[in-house]
């Protein structure tokens, strides 16, 4: 029975055709993303060719300079602990990318997927999962076919229970495909996967410090599965947070209205009252954990990545109990 549940409510969302809408949508942003960011590359290299009159640009000449200049400042006696430890990783870094004649600063197309959801984790994709989600309960109600499903003999928690199994199936998969496109599509136009280069990931912001002891080196493609990992995290808070409120909400136009002022007036609470201590705990601040990774994201001081996924994960289980605690209650057959 409750297979059958949820692959009901799978292909009910399958014909609302907004995972094709999701889809089409993606693929006009990424395509022209990666058009730009292809176009500024190629401009950036034509300036400095013109600027530095060498002719043609040589990037092993400019990465063979900064190596040295990096192993002359370890000798000095006045860096840091810290800053020899980060000073040692960009030049393995260096050295592997001269060793393997691999330019750092060419696009590829797992640096692209990388970028394109650490600049939508906090806004785009939080929209998309709205848009596939806000009227999974709201609709039905809207329509009147609540009450159709509630005359069967099942219990109004597996009605639930399997629209949310549904909608975490559909979330997950588009967050799979939001990443294959972007690794597809880019790659046509940088004609680089780059997946095989290596990342610094680990720093930590301590007391406004960078703090490089954590700091390890991962090839690209186990840092586009942490990224995506991150992201998949985040799009399932959001997920059961868009489900709250279209029980909440009868209609499916103020649930989305609903929930796009939260997060967009998230981010103006964040912007302009950083020094109020409770706004770290609302769940728009905490959305962008990808950031983390570089050691360069510290919206409010005392937050972390571990603080920021388990501040998200209190709001996606608060969620789901209130969620089937009004759904239970809720009157739907007046």
């Amino acid at each position: 029975m409750m297979l059958n549940l949820i692959r009901n409510e799978v292909t009910k969302l399958l014909l609302k055709k907004k995972l094709f809408l999701i889809i089409g949508l993606l693929i006009i942003f990424i395509t022209l993303l990666s058009y730009g960011q292809q176009y500024t590359y190629e401009k950036n290299i034509d300036r400095f060719e013109n600027l530095s009159g060498a002719g043609t640009y040589d990037w092993k000449s400019l990465a063979t300079q900064r190596l040295e200049d990096l192993e002359k400042r370890l000798d000095s006696p006045y860096i840091p602990a810290e800053g020899i430890a980060s000073i040692d990783i960009e030049i393995k870094q260096l050295r592997y990318f001269i060793d393997n004649d691999i330019n750092p600063i060419t696009p590829s197309a797992a640096k692209f997927s990388v970028d394109f959801v650490e600049q939508g984790i906090s806004l785009l994709i939080p929209l998309i999962i709205v848009i596939l989600a806000a009227d999974l309960v709201s609709g039905e109600f809207s329509t009147g076919t609540i009450k159709v499903l509630l005359t069967r003999a099942v219990p109004r928690w597996k009605i639930l229970l399997s629209k949310l199994i549904a909608l975490l199936l559909m979330t997950t998969l588009v967050v799979l495909i939001m990443g294959l496109l972007a690794v597809l599509i880019s790659y046509l136009f940088f004609g680089q996967w780059g997946f095989d280069e290596p990342v610094a990931t680990g720093f930590r912001l301590i007391d406004g410090q960078l703090n490089a002891d954590a700091v390890i080196l991962v090839s690209r493609f186990e840092y586009t599965i942490l990224i995506y990992s991150l992201t998949w995290y985040v799009a399932i808070v959001i997920a059961a947070l868009t489900l709250l409120i279209s029980i909440i909400v009868d209609n499916t136009v103020s649930a989305i209205g609903v929930l796009m002022a939260a997060l967009i007036g998230g981010q103006f609470l964040q912007f302009f009252l950083s020094d109020w201590p409770i706004v770290k705990f609302f769940f728009v601040t905490n959305l962008d954990l990808t950031r983390y990774l570089t050691g360069s994201y510290q919206p409010i001081p005392g937050m972390s990545l571990n603080f920021s996924i388990i501040t998200l994960g209190i709001w996606g289980l608060l969620a789901l109990l209130l969620g089937f605690q009004i759904f239970s209650r809720k009157d739907v057959l007046v």
